[in-house]
């Protein structure tokens, strides 16, 4: 485990990356002959109906899977609870030390190999700690926190909070700027970055700046991590007063915050594949479902599609009928998960609040 909160961890610049890899998987090659099995078409996701998994969930923040069992995490109450197959909601476990403020609490979850991992703020500090999952899928268990990191700065705003686990095994974490935003162009702060680190909490051999978990720095406040099937990794962002973002992410790149918002074409930082403004959008979980891009948006209240193929392009849809999205993920069987969060002291709660909508695939 690492505690970075003041250490001088980059003794070395991180590599500015300026220009984007393609964000579209290479195109098929010819047919191997008659015995070949034809291409796969991805599945589409079918928007025009949602069924309702579960409701009654108090500030929610994030959905993972376990063993096809789906956890929830709670910002204001630091609980986990998992949902029943018909839709009731149980206490899995309480997370010590959580202590909500503002955008505070317990935020982003995961699972890896039968532990859950959870982004929490404490009174002290942003950090992720882990805890063994036992028992049957009915009645989950939390074993004993174990930390994975600490001292990532905390404040009542702009905290990050996502975590996953990307096709390399590593584990990735948003890291917001604590609502100080030179800190995101600070190579000795946590803040205002996206990080990677081993599932044990070390930092991989490969990272961009030796000894650093720093994998990509410039964010403001980002909130939603994803990859294509062919590795890209996609990130949104709530940007200030001007333009939310989603960015492709590249080792030792930087995003430009607090010197540049959107797309601004400034040499030595990476623009966004796509801006937004914030009122449409605040963009928030992310998930990769068929050929699109799927992100949440709170103060937009809409879920946003955009094509892996074309991201400078974008759909809307469920355009204010659900309030406010936090959290957007592919479930076990493919389906697109969706996470409302009226209750979070930002909304306006309707009756059930707060819901995860199912939307099956084609």
């Amino acid at each position: 485990m690492r505690d970075l909160r003041r250490s001088g961890f980059a003794t070395a610049s991180l590599a500015m990356v300026v220009v984007l890899s393609a964000c579209t998987a290479p195109s098929a090659g010819p047919s191997a002959g008659p015995t070949a099995a034809p291409p796969s078409t991805p599945p589409v996701v079918d928007l025009t109906s949602a069924e309702v998994v579960a409701e009654g969930l108090q500030a929610p923040w994030s959905i993972a899977f376990h063993e096809g069992v789906a956890l929830v995490s709670e910002r204001d109450s630091g609980r986990i609870v998992q949902v029943a197959a018909d839709g009731g909601i149980r206490e899995v476990g309480v997370i010590d030390g959580v202590r909500p403020r503002g955008e505070g609490g317990l935020l982003g979850i995961a699972v890896h190999d039968g532990d859950l991992y959870a982004y929490l703020t404490t009174a002290d500090d942003n950090r992720i700690e882990r805890f063994a999952l036992s028992g049957p899928g009915d009645s989950l268990r939390l074993g004993p926190a174990e930390e994975v990191i600490s001292g990532m700065e905390a404040a009542a705003n702009h905290n990050g909070g996502r975590i996953a686990f990307g096709p390399d095994g590593m584990l990735y974490a948003t890291v917001g700027d604590a609502g100080d935003p030179s800190s995101a162009q600070d190579e000795t702060s946590l803040s205002g970055k996206i990080l990677r680190l081993t599932p044990e909490g070390e930092v991989p051999a490969d990272n961009p700046v030796d000894g650093s978990p720093v994998y990509s720095s410039g964010h403001r406040n980002p909130q939603g991590l994803t990859w294509a099937a062919d590795g890209t990794l996609y990130a949104s962002e709530f940007g200030q007063d001007t333009w939310d973002e989603l960015n492709v992410i590249e080792p030792g790149g930087n995003y430009g915050w607090p010197e540049v918002e959107g797309i601004a074409g400034r040499e030595g930082f990476i623009d966004p594949v796509q801006q937004w403004n914030p009122d449409d959008a605040s963009p928030s979980g992310i998930a990769v479902a068929g050929e699109s891009i799927f992100l949440a948006n709170l103060r937009g209240e809409r879920l946003r599609e955009v094509p892996l193929a074309d991201p400078g392009a974008a759909h809307e849809h469920l355009v204010g009928e659900h309030g406010r999205l936090r959290d957007a993920v592919v479930a076990p069987d493919g389906a697109l998960w969706i996470l409302t969060n009226n209750t979070d002291g930002r909304g306006a709660p309707r009756d059930g609040d707060d819901r995860i909508l199912r939307f099956g695939v084609g």
